[in-house]
């Protein structure tokens, strides 16, 4: 179920395209994320790209890990924005949809998540478990 995008969703996304305008490093750093926590807090981090790319770990991933290592443990809301590449005509921070391994992943920790994500040139927000149907459980 899709749900509009409040102030505090605008909040999130700027705070992930903010972390990636600080931290981007071409063929390095071009994929940032932001968390909210279900009691306000805010968490960024941005995907650490490896020579080998198995070793690559998601912008999701690093920042579920840090809000995690703070002691965090209710996750509310995430969003992944895209820096895009330096020779792109198209020089806008975007959201993007996480892949698969992460929608995985915030399942995992956080089956009641809400995501933001592209929809028809505008954000909307849904549930994780939508964006994961028919998902794999032991």
């Amino acid at each position: 179920m899709e749900v509009e995008i409040s102030i505090e969703d605008q909040t999130l996304v700027a705070s992930a395209k903010e972390i990636i305008r600080k931290r981007y490093a071409w063929e390095r750093h071009h994929v940032s994320a932001a968390l909210r926590t279900k009691t306000g807090e805010i968490f960024t981090a941005v995907h650490l790209e490896a020579n080998l790319p198995r070793v690559s770990v998601c912008a999701e991933a690093m920042v579920i890990g840090k809000a995690i290592s703070e002691g965090y443990q209710e996750f509310d809301t995430i969003v992944a924005v895209r820096h895009p590449d330096p020779d792109s005509e198209d020089r806008e921070i975007k959201v993007v949809s996480p892949c698969g391994m992460c929608r995985e992943l915030i399942a995992d920790y956080a089956k009641d998540c809400k995501v933001i994500v592209p929809a028809e040139g505008t954000l909307a927000k849904v549930d994780i478990l939508e964006l994961l149907p028919l998902r794999y459980a032991r």
